[in-house]
């Protein structure tokens, strides 16, 4: 092995002669020709070499990481040879070389305290470049992120590499979550707690795909060959279960106020209305919906631990959904407001109204604002009955009233779910927005572009990583997740769990043979 160059006992030196020609170009005839953005490209890429080069010399300063004890590995053996090794880091600044004092025996791997004291991970890329690849690859596509990180950093990370590191910093998602639960007490938050759930498709590849998805795809015979007719599918997405969980104060409000909110006017400015408070939203395609709402109602515990809120669920008319809803909430002994999405009914109003009336008649409007007024008073039962009626008179064929007879069955099946008079009185959320949202930001924004085909691990990876971003937690997530690298990485290789610690200011060794 060949011995390290003689120590240098001015590891600044470098970084000073790069600060000082950065110093004179900028008082020279060529800078003050230049406009300022090329000054500012100019002294960015400049200024990127001299960080790089005043992180590389302390990183000398700092030593190779004698330890001042014996350094006895997870499996027993004591490790007292000692050697310095040198490995390659790459960092937001570009690339720089560590040299570290490695202590092995026969037939073990060798520990290297200073890796453990800098929190080094096992791969080339620092855990600052793995940070920004998790950000923009939760934001963007790969191939973007690439390019993103080549803009913005002195760091080089394949399309590959991209990959791999998205789908290791997503891997203490759900411990993350877990020790929030249990570390740290609920905040104070409005009254209302709301726990949403729906459901979206990702296109996946095939090997990936639910069982009996992938069963159907494979039986499926295509008609042509280049596109599929009317009525074909492709059985080609795995269903991703998002949920949301938020608090929010009241907002009282009359039927009339929400028709008005539905079609605002112009020039006139709606009344301010409560936001949502600590969102979190996710969204799970390994998951099954039941294990997606157990882990909401989780969120939600943490957040009224005492059961003084009142907890609110809206949906939209899953019946699995609703069962898993009703089966979770007997178990755990809440008693619930189930509010079924106002929107979805509008819709169903609306198609019963175009069996009475033309698509664009005023008529049509008139018709469906009755209606809908009387269902948010209340009145459900009542409006289904007296449509069912209007076109029985009117003698409908059977297909001519097919809107009205689905709307009205829809009314009746879940009138336990439309009690808006009782909604709007408690100043109750009545629309399932903010799941819907989620649907769109967390999942088709990123996951449904052209021509993509997921693997369910990288799926999975990027919606966490989104989900954080969006819940404004990935901060935190990411402070949590260097501290368990460390635990995997450095304490877990070490008798008891205790990394050896090393000397402060290292004297600089040779490497021998």
């Amino acid at each position: 092995m060949a011995a390290l160059p003689a120590p240098t006992f001015a590891p600044f030196a470098a970084a000073r002669a790069t600060f000082g020609a950065l110093e004179a170009f900028l008082g020279s005839p060529a800078a003050c020709d230049m406009t300022h953005s090329e000054l500012e490209r100019e002294l960015e890429q400049r200024g990127r070499e001299l960080l790089r080069q005043l992180l590389q010399a302390h990183l000398e300063v700092r030593g190779p990481g004698e330890a001042v004890g014996p350094v006895t590995g997870a499996d027993g053996v004591g490790r007292d040879a000692a050697h310095v090794h040198a490995r390659g880091l790459e960092t937001v600044f570009g690339e720089v070389q560590v040299a570290r004092v490695g202590y092995g025996a026969a037939g073990v791997a060798s520990l290297h305290p200073l890796d453990a004291d800098l929190n080094l991970p096992p791969e080339h890329y620092s855990l600052e470049v793995r940070r920004r690849v998790a950000d923009e690859a939760a934001k963007d596509s790969f191939d973007e992120a690439v390019q993103a990180l080549r803009a913005a950093t002195g760091a080089h990370v394949a399309k590959r590499q991209v990959e791999e590191l998205v789908g290791r910093a997503g891997q203490d998602f759900a411990a993350f979550y877990q020790a929030r639960v249990e570390g740290r007490p609920p905040e104070a938050t409005g009254p209302i707690l709301v726990i949403s759930a729906d459901g979206k498709g990702v296109i996946m590849r095939r090997a990936d795909l639910r069982e009996a998805t992938r069963r159907e795809a494979e039986r499926t015979q295509r008609k042509l060959r280049h596109r599929r007719t009317r009525g074909e599918k492709r059985h080609a997405k795995r269903i991703a279960t998002v949920a949301a969980v938020y608090t929010i104060r009241p907002y009282v409000r009359t039927p009339e106020a929400v028709l008005g909110g539905l079609a605002p006017q112009h020039g006139r400015e709606p009344p301010a209305r409560p936001r949502p408070e600590r969102k979190r939203v996710w969204a799970s395609l390994a998951q099954e919906p039941e294990a997606v709402l157990r882990e909401a109602f989780r969120e939600a515990r943490r957040r009224d631990p005492d059961g003084q809120k009142r907890w609110v669920a809206l949906v939209d008319g899953n019946e699995p959904q609703l069962a898993i809803l009703h089966r979770l909430f007997r178990r755990e002994g809440y008693q619930p407001w189930i509010v079924l999405d106002f929107l979805h009914v509008a819709e169903r109003v609306w198609k019963a109204g175009r069996d009475f009336h033309p698509e664009d008649s005023p008529a049509l409007e008139a018709w469906v604002t009755a209606r809908l007024l009387g269902i948010l008073r209340g009145r459900a039962s009542h409006v289904a009955a007296g449509m069912r009626r209007s076109a029985t008179r009117q003698r409908l064929a059977a297909a001519a009233r097919a809107g009205v007879d689905g709307c009205a069955h829809y009314l009746l099946k879940y009138a336990p779910y439309l009690r808006y008079d009782r909604y709007l009185t408690e100043g109750l959320p009545i629309g399932t927005g903010v799941i819907e949202g989620a649907c769109r930001h967390l999942v088709k924004d990123r996951m449904d572009r052209t021509g993509a085909r997921w693997s369910l691990a990288g799926a999975e990876a990027v919606l966490r990583l989104r989900a954080l971003r969006s819940s404004g937690d990935f901060d935190a997530y990411w402070r949590f997740h260097e501290q368990q690298e460390y635990r995997r990485n450095h304490a877990a290789q070490y008798a008891d769990g205790e990394v050896v610690p090393v000397r402060g200011r290292q004297r600089h060794l040779k490497r021998v043979k």
